[in-house]
């Protein structure tokens, strides 16, 4: 065959059409005639935003009934600020991939939460079951957070929980907890089963009034214990109930009543919060126990000058900010430690300012002394110049503290004195009124 009849083969091998199509053959990728190029919609329930496929958001929308479409690929579920009275087994179970489920501020009662409500749950990490009107959650169903072993954060505040609601099992299988706030109940004991990992116990405003030891032998990893506005009184803490936490950091005990510092502290403790107690005496050794102290708070107790040791303090050395306001003081506490930055004393009856109390604190930024009885006929010679040598010495100074005004005034009362340092903003405030 000559090269002519080899072109002409070829040029009707092109014009011919192609093999017809096949059936499953077609790119599925590409949109055919009356078909859309964007992907279906997701599953969404009615009212409620998906943002994402992992994500709905039902906050607010005055649900009564638990949504019944929800996609299995949640991980993110909030149904908070809605009317719900209960939680169905049946919709909760399908949802096995959750890690965070809010249900704060709802109408659920300990009746309309089911024992097995969570059982498969497994992934979840964060629960909110906090602020329920009406008829609050008063127990928790044993086993209920049994198989909960990566829940990070649970939280039951505001709720009407008791001793008898809680047993030992409750959170004992919570294997990952860190955060448990149980605050604005009804128990009147630390619960019992406390896991290792918990780092956070917020006991706030309940009706505690005995802490004791064994319970928080569980708890050695606690680093923050709230027990503000509890019942603790005189014996509620007693000596050495805390010894089991080893490693906490603070302790919060506003408002309990105590009539004096707690003994035997855990040693390593750092921040030491006790103001709105009856507290009226602070010994040599009342603070021997916490020497890594950097924050004590003694604000509003019953502290008189003649009831503070002058050596309370000695072995606080990393002391940095210590609140007295709101005591009975007539003077300045001796032997303050010398790395403070911060010194509050208002509210006082303080009569007197000389500037032995005041030597050596060249770390001092804020000094707090406002309403007190102080005259500047009672400011002794050179308290001043210790708080001007500070600033001098810092080359920081940019005001001059006032000196004594002309005779007439010496017996002028001076209502509020505030003597302040900010380093962030290289000046010292001075405010007199």
């Amino acid at each position: 065959m000559g090269r002519p009849t080899q072109w002409l083969s070829l040029l009707l091998l092109l014009l011919l059409p192609g093999p017809l199509p096949v059936a499953g053959m077609e790119d599925a990728a590409f949109p055919h005639l009356g078909e859309s190029s964007q992907p279906p919609p997701r599953a969404c329930p009615p009212r409620c935003s998906c943002p994402r496929v992992d994500t709905v958001d039902c906050d607010g929308l005055d649900l009564r009934v638990f949504p019944d479409n929800i996609t299995r690929a949640a991980q993110y579920l909030s149904l908070q600020n809605n009317q719900l009275q209960e939680l169905p087994y049946n919709e909760l179970s399908r949802l096995s991939g959750l890690r965070t489920l809010n249900l704060h501020n709802n109408l659920i009662s300990s009746e309309g939460l089911p024992d097995e409500a969570f059982e498969s749950l497994t992934q979840l990490q964060h629960i909110y079951v906090a602020h329920n009107k009406n008829n609050l959650i008063s127990k928790v169903p044993r086993g209920a957070l049994s198989r909960q072993t990566q829940l990070r954060e649970l939280y039951l505040q505001h709720n009407q929980l008791t001793d008898s609601g809680l047993d030992a099992t409750t959170f004992s299988k919570l294997h990952s907890l860190e955060y448990l706030d149980l605050s604005h109940n009804q128990l009147t004991t630390v619960p019992a089963g406390l896991p290792r990992t918990l780092a956070i116990l917020h006991l706030g405003r309940n009706r505690i009034r005995q802490v004791e030891a064994a319970r928080l032998h569980g708890a050695r990893g606690l680093r923050y214990l709230l027990l503000q506005h509890n019942q603790l009184g005189s014996s509620g803490l007693p000596a050495g109930a805390l010894r089991p936490l080893r490693g906490l950091h603070t302790l919060h005990l506003y408002g309990n009543g105590l009539d004096r510092v707690p003994l035997a502290l855990p040693r390593r403790l750092r921040a030491l919060v006790l103001p709105h107690n009856h507290v009226a005496t602070l010994g040599a050794r009342d603070l021997a126990a916490t020497p890594g102290l950097m924050e004590l708070n003694l604000a509003y107790n019953r502290l008189t000058s003649a009831r503070v040791h002058h050596r309370a303090f000695r072995r606080l050395r990393a002391l940095r900010s210590l609140d007295l306001a709101g005591n009975q003081l007539t003077r300045l506490p001796m032997g303050l430690p010398t790395g403070l930055h911060t010194l509050r004393l208002q509210r006082n009856q303080l009569r007197m300012l000389e500037p032995e109390p005041l030597t050596g604190l060249d770390q001092l930024q804020e000094l707090s002394l406002a309403h007190n009885r102080l005259r500047v006929g009672d400011i002794g010679p050179g308290t001043w110049h210790e708080l001007q040598a500070l600033q001098v010495r810092h080359r920081l100074v940019s005001h001059t503290i006032p000196r004594a005004p002309p005779s007439p005034c010496l017996h002028c009362h001076i209502p509020n004195i505030l003597v302040s340092w900010s380093s962030n903003q290289n000046k010292k405030m001075v405010r007199v009124g």
